[in-house]
C-alpha cells in the first residue's frame, strides 16, 4: 500500500508539474521615437544642457543648495529609496537558509490514577519530570523553479523606479526654483523699465505745468501727462504683488524663512544672457528622463512580479534540519546520549486550487500590460515635451527680439518728438501721444526676454534635466 501511496504522490506532482506552463506573453515592442526633434537647433551651434540653468546667479545657486540639503519632498523621495531598498534586501534574504536557536525547560506532573492503580508488582514511574533542551534549527528553500529570483527581481526593480522618481523630484524642484528667481529678476528689470516710463512722464507732466502757468498751453495738456505718470505708478505698484507671491513659492521649495529667501535674492543679479539650447536626439529621452526610466524599471518589476506569479504553478521544494540537547536532568544534558536531531525534505505542489493561481498570474499579466501602457504613455509625453519646450525657445527668442525692437523704435520716436518740439515743428500732444505709445514697451522688452529665459528651463527639465 505504501508503494501506491508514493506512486500516487509522485503522479499528483508529475500532473502539478505538467499543468504548470510559462507565463502567458505580453507583446512590449519598443516605443517608435523619430530621427530627430522638429524644433531642434543646428548641432554646430548647440550648448550644453546645464547652461540652460542660471548656474551664474548666485540667488540660484544659494537657494538651489538649501532646498537640496532641507526639501521634504526630496526627503521623502529619499525615504521611499530606503523603503524599497529594504523590501530587496528582504527579498534576497528568502533566498539564503533561516537559521535559528532554542532553548526550553519544561516540567511535567502527571496524576496515577490514569494509568489505573493495579500496576504489575515492582512497576512504577515518576509522578513529576522536568525536561531540559536545546536546538537550532535550519529551514531553506533552495528555489529550484526559481520563484525567490523572480520576487528579488521584482524588488530590485521597484529600487531603480523609486530612485529615478527621486531624481525626478529633484528636477522638478531645481526647475521650479530656476523658474522663480528668474522672474523675480525679470520683476527688477521691468521694474527699472517702469521707473523710467514714470521719470519721463513726470518730467512731462512739469513742462506742461510750466507752460499752463506761462499761459502757452491748456491745462488738460498737464492733466494728461499726469495720468501718463500715474499709469506708470501703478503698474509699478502691481510689481510688489508678484514679489510676494515669488517668496511664498520660494519658502516652500526651499523649507527656508523669508527672510533667507530675500537675502538671496538680494544679492547682485548677473547680466541677462539666452543660453543656446542644445542639440539631442529623441532616443537620448529613454536615458534621461528620470519619468521614462522610472516607467522602464516598473515594468521590469511587474514584468518579474507576472514570472514568480506563473511559478506558483510548480512544486515548491524545502530543506530543515534540527540538532540538538534533549536530556531529563541537568547534569545529562551535555552527554552524548542526549544529542538529537532531524533532517527532513519535502516538497509541495496545487492540485486543485480552483482557479486561485490562475486569478493571480492574469492579475499580474494585466498588471503589467497596464505598465507597458505607462511606459509607452512616459515616452511620448517626455517626446511631447521636448518637442514643446524646443519650439518654446525658438518662439520666445523671436518675441524678445521683435519687444526689443519695439521698444528701441518707440523710444527713439519719442525722442524725435521731443526735439522736434523744442525745435517748434511740433505740438505737445504729439509729444505726449509718443511718450504715451513708448510706456510699457521696455516692460515689455523686459518680460519677453524673462520668458524666453525661463524656456530654457522647461527644456532642461523636457530634456532629463541633471544627471545626478
Amino acid at each position: 500500500m505504501n508503494r501506491y501511496t508514493l506512486l500516487l504522490a509522485v503522479s499528483a506532482l508529475s500532473l502539478s508539474g505538467c499543468v504548470a506552463g510559462p507565463p502567458p506573453e505580453v507583446a512590449t515592442p519598443a516605443p517608435e521615437l523619430p530621427q530627430s526633434f522638429y524644433y531642434s537647433p543646428d548641432t554646430a551651434t548647440a550648448g550644453s544642457l546645464e547652461a540652460l540653468l542660471p548656474q551664474d546667479d548666485p540667488a540660484f545657486v544659494a537657494l538651489s543648495a538649501q532646498a537640496l540639503s532641507a526639501s521634504p519632498t526630496l526627503a521623502e523621495a529619499a525615504a521611499r529609496i530606503e523603503q524599497a531598498r529594504a523590501a530587496a534586501d528582504r527579498a534576497g534574504a528568502e533566498r539564503l537558509p533561516n537559521i535559528g536557536a532554542n532553548a526550553s525547560v519544561t516540567g511535567q506532573r502527571t496524576n496515577p490514577a490514569q494509568f489505573s492503580s493495579n500496576l504489575p508488582p515492582g512497576i512504577s514511574f515518576d509522578t513529576e519530570r522536568v525536561s531540559y533542551g536545546a536546538n537550532l534549527t535550519a529551514r531553506w528553500d533552495p528555489d529550484i523553479l526559481g520563484h525567490l529570483r523572480a520576487q528579488e527581481r521584482a524588488a530590485l526593480a521597484r529600487v531603480d523606479a523609486a530612485d529615478a522618481s527621486a531624481r525626478g523630484v529633484r528636477n522638478a524642484l531645481l526647475g521650479e526654483i530656476a523658474a522663480s528667481v528668474i522672474d523675480w529678476r525679470t520683476l527688477d528689470r521691468r521694474q527699472a523699465a517702469i521707473e523710467n516710463d514714470l521719470a519721463a512722464a513726470a518730467e512731462l507732466a512739469r513742462l506742461a505745468g510750466v507752460r499752463e502757468r506761462a499761459g502757452i498751453a491748456p491745462g488738460f495738456d498737464r492733466v494728461r501727462a499726469e495720468s501718463s505718470a500715474s499709469t506708470s505708478r501703478s503698474r509699478l505698484a502691481a510689481l510688489e504683488s508678484e514679489r510676494v507671491r515669488l517668496v511664498g513659492r520660494l519658502v516652500t521649495l526651499t523649507a527656508q524663512p523669508a527672510t533667507e529667501v530675500r537675502t538671496a535674492l538680494a544679492q547682485g543679479a548677473p547680466a541677462l544672457d539666452q543660453p543656446i539650447a542644445p542639440a539631442t536626439l529623441p532616443s537620448a529621452l529613454l536615458v534621461n528622463r528620470p519619468d521614462v526610466l522610472a516607467a522602464a524599471a516598473t515594468l521590469s518589476a511587474e514584468d518579474a512580479e507576472l514570472a514568480a506569479a506563473a511559478r506558483r504553478r510548480f512544486p515548491v521544494f524545502d530543506l530543515s534540519a534540527a540538532v540538538g540537547l534533549l536530556a531529563f536532568g541537568i547534569g545529562d544534558l551535555f552527554d552524548s546520549q542526549s544529542v538529537v536531531g532531524t533532517l527532513a525534505a519535502s516538497v509541495a505542489a496545487p492540485l486543485l486550487d480552483f482557479g486561485r493561481i490562475s486569478a493571480e498570474i492574469d492579475a499580474a499579466a494585466a498588471s503589467k500590460k497596464a505598465a507597458f501602457e505607462a511606459y509607452r504613455g512616459a515616452v511620448y509625453s517626455a517626446l511631447g515635451d521636448a518637442e514643446a519646450a524646443y519650439g518654446l525657445v525658438a518662439s520666445t527668442d523671436a518675441e524678445a527680439a521683435a519687444a526689443r525692437n519695439e521698444a528701441a523704435n518707440l523710444q527713439r520716436a519719442a525722442r524725435l518728438a521731443e526735439t522736434r518740439q523744442n525745435a517748434g515743428l511740433a505740438d505737445f500732444l504729439t509729444v505726449l501721444e509718443a511718450r504715451r505709445a513708448a510706456d510699457a514697451s521696455g516692460e515689455r522688452a523686459a518680460a519677453a526676454e524673462g520668458r524666453a529665459r525661463r524656456a530654457r528651463v522647461l527644456l532642461w527639465q523636457a530634456l532629463g534635466g541633471s544627471g545626478s
